[in-house]
């Protein structure tokens, strides 16, 4: 080692000269806790323990740093080397507590931008320029006949708009923003306590870098003013629920003369009385009575354009089953095509019948019984067929 009087910074902190930068800090902040002065109220050599722990630290930390203490050793630090305070690359000395810089790792890692060393970098700093405005969702229903054929409608929202008597800068006309004399425009103060710094925000601008010494009455140095804004929103035909239209610049105005923010429409489609969406198809329940379905015949039979259209049905229609009327579905977004309308038979069995009717349903019962009954209701065949034979299984 070039400096024989300095303890070797690698095996101060107890890590290989190969160690990587987690592995040191690893080590480091172990070693910090431990010989906190906190923690070692009664132990006198703690602190200058504590000194040589930062020293190695914020040096090996830095690989710059590290690689001229492996060439030359604690020397390259003391200024024996040359080149001024600092030695090589004028990195300074370390006076103080020796590295106090070392400790702003381990606040930054705990507090975040709440803390920063006293190397300064560690907190965040709110921008004291121009910043974009807030973007903005507003929720619009609409019915499923809207989202078919499409349309143009208007809302109303209550935004932040710019302030016109002071064009957004906050300052009454004729004046304008000074820099905070406390913080000097950085909008954050830093404040010593023992061995470390603690960063917070001005308490003399809030955080903003500058002050208003005549703030304008319109809107009281804000620079925005509350409004209830009208907008056009075009709805494209063969929308369909949660899609979102960006109506850009249309958000909340930014501050200190910052850009707009964008206003996203989110539709929410209304569930229809007779229709039910499925992507671009369309389904519909009908009920068809029970003569009709078993003679078969025609139907009217509704469509989402407000039309009817006649659909034939087959004789022995069933409970359930469904037909396709092609195109006549939902509009596929950004093309010619349609869906399809699905509709379903839900056969209807009479109610109310008088003693005539119920006569005419008996004779009917009666004549399609017996050994044709496999002929005329072929389900209820096969299943009672089936319930016969798993009981003769079970018998046996």
């Amino acid at each position: 080692m070039a400096d024989g009087m300095k303890k070797d910074f690698y095996e101060l902190l107890g890590v290989q000269k190969n160690a990587d930068a987690a592995e040191i800090k690893k080590a480091y902040r172990k070693l910090a806790m431990k010989y906190h002065p906190d923690q070692n109220p009664d132990d006198p050599d703690a602190e200058m323990r504590l000194k040589e722990i930062n020293e190695a630290y914020d040096v090996l930390k830095d690989p710059q740093k590290r690689a001229a203490y492996d060439r030359f050793g604690a020397a390259a630090f003391d200024g024996s080397m040359g080149g001024g305070p600092g030695g090589p690359g004028g990195m300074g000395g370390m006076g103080g507590m020796g590295g106090a810089s070392a400790f702003s790792d381990i606040f930054e890692d705990m507090f975040g931008e709440f803390m920063g060393g006293m190397g300064g970098g560690g907190a965040r700093r709110r921008s004291s320029g121009p910043v974009r405005g807030a973007d903005m969702q507003y929720t619009m229903d609409i019915s499923l006949e809207d989202a078919y054929i499409g349309k143009e409608t208007t809302i109303k929202i209550p935004t932040m708009e710019t302030c016109s008597a002071c064009n957004g800068s906050g300052a009454e006309p004729g004046t304008s923003a000074e820099t905070c004399p406390t913080c000097h425009g950085t909008g954050r103060m830093r404040m010593q306590q023992g061995f470390f710094t603690i960063e917070r925000t001005c308490s003399t601008c809030n955080g903003e870098g500058r002050i208003m010494r005549d703030p304008c009455k319109k809107c009281g140095g804000a620079g925005r003013i509350r409004k209830e804004k009208t907008l056009k929103v075009r709805i494209p035909a063969g929308v369909e629920s949660g899609r979102r239209i960006r109506l850009a610049g249309e958000g909340e105005a930014g501050l200190r003369g910052g850009s707009h923010g964008d206003l996203y429409v989110l539709l929410n489609i209304r569930p229809h009385k007779l229709f039910r969406r499925d992507g671009a198809d369309l389904h519909c329940r009908v009920p068809i009575p029970m003569t009709r379905a078993a003679l078969g015949g025609k139907i009217d039979v509704p469509t989402i354009d407000g039309k009817k259209i006649q659909l034939t049905i087959p004789e022995g229609t069933q409970n359930g089953q469904k037909f396709r009327i092609k195109d006549k579905g939902m509009p596929i977004l950004r093309s010619d095509a349609r869906g399809n309308l699905y509709i379903e038979a839900a056969i209807e069995i009479p109610v109310n019948l008088n003693k005539k009717q119920k006569e005419l349903l008996k004779q009917l019962d009666q004549s399609t019984g017996g050994s044709a009954a496999g002929r005329h209701s072929p389900e209820s065949s096969g299943f009672f067929s089936k319930v016969k034979d798993l009981w003769d299984d079970l018998s046996s």
